[in-house]
């Protein structure tokens, strides 16, 4: 049993486990040049914020070896170039423009082209290793939290195939796995496109970890019947008051753990939170196509012409929260002010697809 990784890198070749094909197929693909990188992102192949800043990265790494000139400022023309074709990828994944801003600003500290190749793989690697050891930081802090705790319920997919190893929500049970420490996992389907069921379970399951899935109708039943002592689920963006918006369903749960008098506990990176947001009723929820809803398989399962709801994500209010894990430590009530204190102005705003 091992923790999944959705990236490798050798030193010579850019690996990615393609997750278009999970859960009924594990296949890795080489991205060879900027142009594999680019259809890798653009068609899914590689999902989660973290995962496809690193991917993007080390694609324009790859990209810039084949471009062939002495002149410095001919080469950052090139790299421009390429940057602004990886992130039309996916533009709406804010770690996509931040790693490829790290890279071109390493760029522009070289003194000639051979340097400006290194500097840009070597920034490529820092964030490679960056995201891994502030998942592995955001797991111990998590664990703290679980001292005692072995039942647990979580809801998509905030683990290792969405970052570099380790994930956030997942964290714990990827360490605790590695250490002879078990817990006992439920895992949500996760509504609609299934994160939950698709990668959530079949990565636990690659760890060692015991998972049980259920569908995001049974979580209070499930609670109530097995005992669960602790929900922690991922954030795709935190307002600077606490307000934290995830997949869809995750405000139910919160609700559900107020109700039982457990923890909610909410583990995301500093880059998840948007201090110029003050709170939840600022964040954008997406809808998605209604034929996730109304279609199984591409055939249909409700009338035709049915109107449809279909939110990706939810807001749960900051007062429901226990506890907001990351890799900088452990925040509580009062968010608005321990946000800041502990965060400052080292905050930027990301998103976890």
């Amino acid at each position: 049993m091992s923790i999944p990784l959705s990236i490798k890198w050798n030193g010579q070749k850019l690996t990615i486990l393609d997750q278009q094909k999970l859960p009924h197929a594990i296949e890795y693909l080489t991205l060879e040049i900027v142009e594999d990188v680019y259809d890798a992102i653009f068609s899914l192949k590689v999902r989660g914020a973290p995962a496809i800043g690193i991917t993007a990265a080390y694609g324009l790494a790859i990209g810039a070896k084949r471009h062939d000139t002495d002149s410095l400022e001919a080469f950052q023309q090139y790299v421009e170039k390429d940057a602004a074709y990886l992130n039309s990828s996916r533009p709406t994944a804010v770690n996509l423009g931040w790693a490829l801003s790290r890279l071109k600003d390493k760029v522009r500290e070289a003194k000639n082209v051979p340097q400006a190749k290194l500097l840009l793989l070597a920034e490529a690697v820092e964030i490679h290793q960056e995201d891994e050891a502030s998942c592995r930081s955001i797991g111990e802090h998590a664990l703290v939290l679980l001292q005692g705790q072995t039942r647990v319920m979580t809801i998509c997919n905030a683990g290792s195939v969405a970052t570099a190893k380790y994930g956030t929500a997942l964290a714990p049970f990827h360490l605790g796995s590695e250490r002879g420490r078990g817990f006992e996992v439920f895992a949500c389907e996760t509504r609609p496109i299934y994160q939950g069921a698709r990668l959530t379970v079949w990565e636990l399951q690659q760890s060692g970890v015991d998972v049980t899935l259920i569908t995001d109708s049974m979580a209070a039943h499930t609670i109530g019947t097995k005992e669960i002592e602790a929900i922690i689920v991922g954030a795709d963006r935190i307002a600077a008051n606490g307000d934290t918006a995830n997949k869809i369903g995750t405000y139910n749960l919160a609700l559900l753990a107020a109700a039982f008098s457990i923890p909610f506990y909410v583990a995301a990176p500093v880059s998840t939170f948007d201090l110029s947001i003050e709170d939840g009723t600022a964040i954008p929820i997406e809808e998605r196509n209604p034929e996730e809803i109304t279609h199984t398989n591409g055939k249909p399962v409700a009338p035709l012409g049915t109107k449809v709801f279909n939110p990706a994500f939810d807001v749960t209010p900051a007062h429901l929260i226990t506890a907001i894990i990351t890799e900088k430590g452990i925040i509580t009530a009062d968010y608005q002010k321990n946000i800041f204190d502990l965060l400052g102005a080292s905050t930027g705003k990301g998103e976890r697809i």
